[in-house]
């Protein structure tokens, strides 16, 4: 299994057959969003044409990476970029535990 962090972002590789009856999620101007600050407005975000994102009903998140020439980085303002080899990934948000709640880490 591997693995990718990214702050508050985890990918995991995971199998084609989990991704179910997910939807494609529409690009946000030109990007995927992957997750997006609450505090700074930065955002986890992929910019590559050979990139695909995939919502489940329940809210996962897959992202899927397609073999090409060109590299797809994951990109964010206060982290190194990450490159991502191809594959299908589920996309992870680290949560935190506040009494009566758990809930995303704010970036």
């Amino acid at each position: 299994m591997t693995m990718y962090r990214q702050g508050d972002v985890l990918l995991v590789s995971t199998a084609p057959s989990l991704i179910g009856a997910a939807v494609p999620v529409p690009r946000d101007r030109g990007r995927f969003v992957l997750a997006r600050g609450e505090v700074t407005g930065h955002a986890h975000a992929i910019h590559s044409a050979l990139a695909e994102l995939f919502e489940e009903r329940a809210g996962r998140l897959f992202l899927r990476v397609l073999a090409g020439v060109e590299q797809v980085r994951l990109l964010h303002e206060e982290h190194d970029t990450i490159v991502l080899p191809p594959g299908l990934y589920e996309v992870i948000r680290q949560r935190e535990y506040s009494p009566g709640a758990i809930r995303y880490v704010m970036d």
